[in-house]
């Protein structure tokens, strides 16, 4: 089987990785890709705001299944331009990837379907939303309800600093039409946990939970960030806070996204907080995460391209999805003044990794046989073990054999899943 996968980053190298690893698959074209991908299968330049010409290329590669791995093409409705075409996708059409695209849907999509979250309010007139904050009485959350690259979620101290961050949303345009809606929400305390599952809109097989580091900063200071860092499992993630996330979260949004009319097929992706008060759903994303995926798909025994497939055929429920008895941790190494911006154009060394390590390529290019910096967060470093400690220590004791100028990451990935957790009286 010929397959195409799209995007760019480090959760694409990944996916690439993982697909070229399946005896089903023919040829792997990868769009746009990076310099990592291109190892794994060949890069082409298709216009992903163009769905025709992406149905074009793929009857004429005869594709027989489509992986999308950003979350802007599928709020924009390629799966729908594929399926039209007789291209099958995994992923979920637009009317389902609003569960990400729109934060005000997916709230009130929670609220009709009893799905644990903070309590909210939305608004699309500042007046309005600055009356509402004035009778609060608990820290809050403020967010851009549409798709803006992950910098649309505000944490302000005072009230003043929540009104000029109305303001700049709602009547400056600071994140355009992802602005015009905002959702006023409780802010929440506890662990964060991402939670991805397979699903063909029926079925639903969790992944292994995982934990990721937003922050830019050792010790979770500096700046929120696409992510630079996670591992997998997530020890406080017990079994039993497991099946609550199955039963209580992920069961009736799948459920109630198919009785709605609007059936989700892919990856559904849990942002979780595990607050005192239980599991509570932070958000909802309708792909895999990133860097999440850095650390979850090398634990993965069973063929990528088997599941996908079975979701797209709706076939999940005969899969038996098997994972490794190991642990996997992903260090990103961004570049100088990520994430305010980015200095592209540095050159790459590389060492030779061992078998169980491995660099996914998140921002890189290829110019005349080298490789060079083309983002922010450049690499992905994952390695696994037996345990958390073992790949910690072996993805620190390989990062000297990459090099870059500028290069920076964070020195303590992993470290809350190296000692013991108590949560709800359950103790990893």
């Amino acid at each position: 089987m010929n397959v195409l996968i799209i995007g760019s980053g480090g959760r694409e190298h990944a996916l690439a990785w993982k697909v070229a690893q399946s005896p089903h698959l023919t040829k792997l074209y990868v769009a746009p890709g990076n310099a990592g991908t291109a190892a794994c299968g060949e890069n082409v330049s298709l216009d992903m705001n163009d769905h025709s010409e992406v149905v074009r290329f793929c009857k004429e590669k005869q594709i027989g299944l489509v992986i999308v791995g950003p979350e802007m093409p599928l709020a924009d409705g390629l799966a729908d331009s594929l399926s039209e075409g007789g291209v099958r996708c995994f992923g979920p059409k637009q009317a389902a990837a609003q569960i990400e695209a729109s934060k005000v849907f997916a709230k009130n999509f929670m609220a009709r379907h009893r799905i644990p979250t903070a309590r909210f309010a939305t608004f699309d007139k500042v007046k309005d939303a600055i009356g509402y904050l004035e009778k609060l009485d608990y820290p809050i959350v403020i967010k851009a309800s549409g798709l803006a690259a992950g910098k649309g979620v505000t944490l302000p101290d005072t009230l003043d600093e929540a009104k000029t961050t109305l303001e700049s949303m709602l009547v400056n345009g600071a994140f355009g039409k992802a602005g015009n809606e905002v959702i006023i929400e409780e802010r929440l305390n506890g662990q964060e946990v991402s939670l991805m599952a397979f699903t063909d809109g029926e079925t639903i097989v969790p992944m292994l939970p995982a934990q990721d580091h937003k922050r830019l900063l050792d010790s979770d200071n500096g700046p929120n960030t696409g992510g630079m860092g996670g591992y997998a499992p997530a020890p406080i993630f017990t079994a039993k806070l497991m099946d609550e996330a199955a039963e209580k979260i992920l069961k009736p949004a799948v459920c109630g996204l198919r009785l709605e009319g609007t059936p989700f097929v892919g990856v559904l992706y849990a942002g979780l907080i595990l607050t005192s008060k239980g599991l509570r759903v932070l958000e909802f994303n309708c792909r895999f995460g990133d860097p999440e995926t850095q650390a979850v798909l090398p634990l993965l025994e069973t063929d990528l391209l088997d599941i996908a497939e079975a979701c797209v055929d709706e076939t999940l429920k005969d899969v038996k999805v098997r994972w490794k008895n190991s642990a996997a941790v992903c260090v990103v190494l961004a570049s100088k003044g990520y994430p305010e911006k980015v200095e592209s154009g540095k050159s790459v060394k590389f060492e030779h990794l061992p078998a169980n390590v491995i660099c996914f390529h998140a921002g890189t290019k290829m110019h005349k046989d080298q490789i060079l910096t083309a983002g922010g967060r450049v690499f992905g470093l994952t390695a696994w073990g037996d345990d958390i400690e073992s790949a910690v220590k072996q993805v620190y004791a390989n990062i000297d054999k990459i090099s870059f100028e500028g290069m920076q990451y964070r020195k303590d990935i992993a470290k809350n899943g190296l000692y013991k957790r108590t949560f709800h009286g359950l103790t990893e």
